[in-house]
């Protein structure tokens, strides 16, 4: 079969339903429109945006517009041009991390150009192949093809079940024994806040099992980071292990509203790490306006709880109006606020027609999720909210909600939706997963 054939026949997991929904642009790649915020335009109309990643309202405040503005007008977004380890080092680069490793209670801190690739770069850095993984089985993706990048045989990573300390166990047991025959270590990895759930991770307990078993901890605190803990230095703080967290990791894409990251961890660590990750090494440095915006994100962060009162207030309004609409939200502990559906006999099409509803005749815009992104057999709606959403948004949403609940409860969504053969949907995921 030619290579580009077998991309044109099977456009994958997420892919495949998008073209079999015509959902290019609507569910897949949607083009909102207007001020980030919670009041934006979807396909002309104006929707209520839950499916923004912006916990503190920071996107669209106006000190760090100013403060993006006149980085950008002072340095440009060449500056400074190189890796870090070449040419493009600066006395603010090294200020940024030194105050996110204070911030986190760690001795150092790495600047990273991008979240995904630099933790995945770190993982491969960390670990070879005497070295052995275990992680939790709803780590995040960018964990997953970092451990995928690891030197060791398939069968020398383990994975444990979600948040199961006793499945954990088990798999440092093996992992100990392995490790053992190789003459090798062991990393785990989890994550603070699962970001589809929004479980918080186990950590203390993890920690705890260090007094038993020999081994190293990543944590993956993107959606933790600003959000949990007393400052809102993570999960950490917030469960109080974070001095046993060994290598913590936070993107800014998420309450930091911009593009990069850091990882933290002791000072010898750091150095390794920024002399042996080769997403650093062979990789532009992140541009300056992005650290001097960092500075000014993080010193807001640090030095008001403001922010971070106002999204708790907003999370726990409409958390708590979903349950008592008769909802299921899981076990979430976090913003993350996921709206598991039930009596779907449609499967995917029949939460398409639904989804189309909520946005196009209510006005409500939030993210609908489905394998691969979850489990099998899990079919979800995602709502994020924010500092920047108010009591009237939610009560508008708790509203269209209820609406929505009802119409699911009847069946109509079902009796409204087109027959697509789910036998197509299910190839294709699985094709793509082989």
């Amino acid at each position: 079969m030619d290579l580009f054939e077998k991309l044109r026949t099977n456009q994958g997991p997420i892919g495949s339903p998008a073209r079999e929904f015509n959902g290019h642009h609507y569910f897949a790649f949607p083009k909102l429109e207007g001020e980030l915020g919670p009041h934006m335009r979807f396909q002309g109309k104006e929707v209520l945006n839950w499916s923004l990643n912006n916990y503190l309202g920071l996107a669209n405040h106006p000190e760090i517009r100013k403060v993006d503005a006149e980085a950008s007008k002072e340095w440009g977004l060449a500056y400074p041009m190189g890796a870090r380890m070449m040419s493009g080092n600066s006395d603010l680069h090294e200020q940024f991390e030194r105050e996110l490793a204070q911030f986190v209670g760690k001795e150092d801190a790495f600047l990273l150009n991008y979240g995904y690739q630099g933790v995945m770069s770190a993982i491969e850095a960390i670990v070879d192949h005497r070295d052995v993984i275990v992680y939790d089985a709803e780590c995040h993706a960018c964990l997953i093809d970092g451990i995928r990048l690891h030197k060791a045989k398939m069968g020398e990573y383990y994975k444990f079940n979600h948040n199961d300390m006793e499945s954990l166990e088990k798999n440092l047991q093996r992992a100990t024994k392995k490790a053992a025959e190789k003459g090798g270590s062991i990393l785990v990895i989890t994550e603070g806040v699962f970001g589809m759930s929004g479980k918080v991770g186990s950590l203390d307990k993890i920690v705890a099992l260090k007094s038993t078993y020999e081994f190293r901890l990543l944590v993956d605190d993107a959606h933790g980071f600003g959000t949990m803990g007393k400052t809102g230095a993570g999960v950490g703080e917030l469960l109080g292990c974070q001095d046993g967290i060994d290598l913590y990791f936070s993107t800014f894409a998420k309450s930091m509203a911009a593009i990069g990251a850091f990882i933290a961890a002791d000072h010898d660590i750091i150095m390794y790490l920024k002399y042996n990750m080769r997403s650093q090494t062979y990789a532009k440095a992140l541009p300056m306006p992005y650290v001097v915006g960092g500075l000014k994100r993080l010193d807001m962060i640090r030095n008001s709880s403001e922010f971070r009162d106002k999204l708790w207030e907003n999370v726990r309004a409409i958390q708590s109006g979903l349950r008592e609409r008769g909802f299921d939200i899981g076990e979430t502990e976090s913003p993350v606020t996921p709206v598991f559906l039930h009596h779907i006999e449609g499967g995917v099409a029949e939460v398409a027609t639904l989804t189309k509803d909520l946005r196009d005749n209510m006005g409500v815009f939030c993210s609908i999720v489905v394998y691969p992104v979850v489990p099998k057999g899990t079919i979800m709606l995602r709502i994020i909210p924010t500092a920047a959403h108010s009591q009237a948004d939610v009560d508008y949403t708790l509203d269209a909600f209820a609406k929505m609940g009802d119409k699911l409860k009847k069946g109509t969504y079902r009796e409204n939706t087109p027959s697509i053969d789910p036998k197509t949907l299910e190839v294709s995921a699985e094709a793509a997963t082989e």
